[in-house]
């Protein structure tokens, strides 16, 4: 068995029969975090697309009630990354501004031979508004932000997290924020050209925005003697991944895909027409908490880079919608703003300038252990 949790003794003693409809695996009720509990129901809770779901319903020793939600992956080694990876970021989060999300109690295997499923125990939190009060909400993204130190110093995490089922490249260490995002991104788009197909033109014009956009816009951030804090992120925060605490009233965050970044690739995922955190109360308040970094006038330039990661994951998670034309539509604007004569050529040539996945995993390459502007906010896009 493997299980992964905080210190605490060996479990022992006996657990009720599992009444409800969901039987809890031995490894599950052996990871329960206090000695002495009993499980007394187990169901079906919430819905995802890659996971099951259950609210674990407890009698303590002293005769309390304590909830708490599982999670249950069966995609194999991927489903592994994917509880591993949210238990290591929960677990980050959670060490850096405590309410702010479910206390992570174990992840493992399932006992059952030739499963090859996984599991991830929580803190369990009653859902209350999405998206949470934008001022409360802001407050505590920023304090995650400020808080937060890379054990390292350096951009990356030390495992491996996923977006949905796709891995993330953040296993690995850059001193280069510029260089970690633009492996980050053709790692995303790789995944989109394996499982959505071929499309030349597309994957041209995003070996140009990694090779020259990416740097022109980013590099800038580690020029000139600025310096950019590695933050530490959720990875993909949106709506339906942020609430308000029934309990307490105040906001959190969960199904975390996290590494350390720059601070405003968080907010990229809120650009997107279809996201409630795109209302510009979030953006402004956020911005009065976090400053914008130099230079300012490219903000609206590097939103808009970094949304293109999360809508290329969108595309994934969907087969069958139009995102994927809009990721065309915004890395052609990007690349047609700062290379004209480039992109007009990729489109002209059509398929002689295509790149390979081959060529895209050469940006990937291997991990590595390595005066003020007025700002300018988001413009609004077109969302199929």
């Amino acid at each position: 068995m493997s299980i992964a949790q905080p210190d605490r003794p060996n479990t022992s003693g006996e657990y009720d029969q599992v009444r409800g409809t969901f039987t809890l695996d031995d490894n599950v009720t052996e990871a329960l975090p206090i000695i002495g509990t009993k499980v007394l129901h187990a169901r079906k809770y919430g819905q995802s697309l890659w996971n099951q779901i259950i609210k674990i319903i407890t009698r303590l020793p002293d005769g309390s009630r304590q909830n708490y939600l599982l999670k249950v992956a069966s995609h194999g080694s991927v489903g592994r990354s994917m509880m591993e990876g949210e238990y290591e970021s929960l677990k980050a989060i959670h060490t850096t501004v405590p309410n702010f999300t479910p206390e992570p109690y174990a992840w493992g295997n399932l006992a059952k031979p030739n499963d090859n499923k996984f599991f991830l125990l929580l803190e369990f939190k009653e859902v209350g508004l999405q998206p949470p009060n934008p001022v409360s909400f802001t407050t505590y993204l920023s304090q995650l932000h400020e808080r937060s130190v890379s054990p390292t110093g350096k951009f990356g995490f030390h495992t491996s997290t996923c977006n949905g089922k796709f891995t993330q490249y953040t296993d690995c260490w850059y001193s280069s924020w510029a260089e970690l995002y633009g492996k980050q991104f053709a790692h995303q788009v790789k995944h989109n050209e394996e499982n959505l197909g071929s499309w030349p033109v597309f994957y041209a014009l995003c070996k140009l925005l990694i090779d020259r956009v990416v740097p022109r816009l980013l590099v800038p951030l580690q020029s000139s003697g600025r310096v950019l804090k590695p933050c530490l992120v959720h990875g993909n925060l949106w709506d339906e991944n942020t609430a308000t605490d029934m309990t307490t009233g105040e906001p959190f965050i969960f199904d975390a895909s996290s590494f350390y970044g720059h601070n405003e690739y968080e907010i990229g995922n809120w650009r997107a027409l279809r996201r409630r955190l795109g209302d510009p109360v979030y953006m402004q308040n956020y911005k009065r908490r976090f400053p914008v970094s130099e230079p300012r006038k490219e903000w609206n330039d590097r939103n808009l880079l970094y949304s293109l990661k999360f809508d290329c994951s969108a595309a994934l998670q969907v087969p069958g919608s139009r995102q994927r034309q809009q990721v065309m539509r915004n890395v052609t604007t990007l690349c047609e703003k700062f290379f004209p004569l480039e992109s007009t050529r990729i489109i002209n040539q059509g398929l002689s300038m295509s790149p390979s996945i081959g060529t895209l995993e050469e940006d990937i390459g291997n991990n590595s252990t390595d005066s003020e502007e007025e700002e300018e906010e988001p413009e609004e896009e077109e969302e199929e």
